[in-house]
């Protein structure tokens, strides 16, 4: 037998523990990252504010092997000229439209409503 055999068996059993490492400290990060993100939110104070749809854009992810979904953002103006992006819901992303004016309903990144002001109409 080479002595250069078994090496193999020494060297594949490491490498695939460092990726077992590098994997679950990724999940593990992510988890933190999201109880946190929670936390904070659950933390801030609920903020209702004059505000103006700016824009809106979409982010997919996956596809592929995996399957595709959708993340909804909208950014606001308030009154103070202050501009925030917000992740929403498919459904208000829809019913919002670029030049809205309005409420702005939300608690730290947390999106909670927008009550649009309604336009007159003057034929």
């Amino acid at each position: 037998m080479a002595p250069g055999g078994d090496m193999m068996f020494q060297i594949v059993p490491i490498f695939i523990g460092i990726v077992f490492v590098i994997v679950i400290s990724f999940i593990l990060f992510s988890i933190i990252k999201g109880v946190g993100e929670w936390s904070k939110n659950n933390q801030s104070p609920v903020i209702n504010v004059r505000a103006k749809v700016l824009a809106k854009r979409t982010a997919v992810r996956g596809g592929g092997e995996t399957r595709a979904y959708s993340q909804y953002f909208v950014t606001f103006e308030v009154d103070s000229g202050d501009r925030m992006e917000l992740k929403v819901k498919d459904t208000e992303y829809g019913m919002l439209v670029e030049g809205d004016q309005g409420e702005l309903n939300f608690q730290g990144s947390r999106y909670l409503g927008f009550v649009r002001h309604s336009r007159e109409v003057h034929m």
